[in-house]
């Protein structure tokens, strides 16, 4: 199980994710530069992702959706804000709707993914800062950290295979 530690704090808005995993750094880093390797770990196994758009540079676009297994659609986007291949990418992630035009009603986070060499396995720390309390609050009820973790978990198959 790569996630090795998760941690919420509501007064500093912050949900952070610590996985590890047996490959290299630039091994990891290639599962979210490339749009069909990331679709196998972004949603859930229950949910997953398809990418429509992916341009991982600072100012670039990425968009996605989750399908459930009822067949209802889930959409969400990344708006990059920074990288630094293949050591961490800065972002910011919201839900939107199925034309990938952001949604106002749910929250939205700043996140910075980081991955440092370890005894050449990577350490991955996952930081997302939201606007409020509140919106960290409402995507913790809506099982972020169970979503997120499961998603994250899927790696190891991934980089095995």
């Amino acid at each position: 199980m790569p996630v090795i530690n998760v941690q919420h704090d509501l007064d500093s808005r912050t949900l952070t994710i610590t996985a590890e995993f047996a490959a290299p750094v630039e091994r990891i880093w290639q599962i979210y530069a490339d749009p069909r390797q990331l679709e196998k770990v972004w949603g859930p196994p229950t949910y997953p992702a398809t990418v429509v758009d992916h341009n991982l540079t600072p100012g670039g676009r990425v968009t996605y959706f989750m399908t459930s297994p009822e067949g209802e659609k889930f959409a969400g986007y990344w708006k990059v804000t920074a990288v630094d291949e293949p050591r961490s990418f800065s972002f910011e992630d919201g839900f939107a709707d199925l034309d990938f035009n952001p949604n106002p009603d749910l929250p939205v986070s700043q996140n910075i993914y980081t991955f440092t060499e370890q005894d050449g396995r990577t350490r991955a720390r996952y930081v997302g800062t939201y606007e409020t309390a509140e919106g960290l609050q409402k995507v913790l009820e809506m099982g972020v950290v169970e979503g997120a973790s499961a998603a994250l978990n899927q790696i190891d198959a991934l980089i095995a295979s």
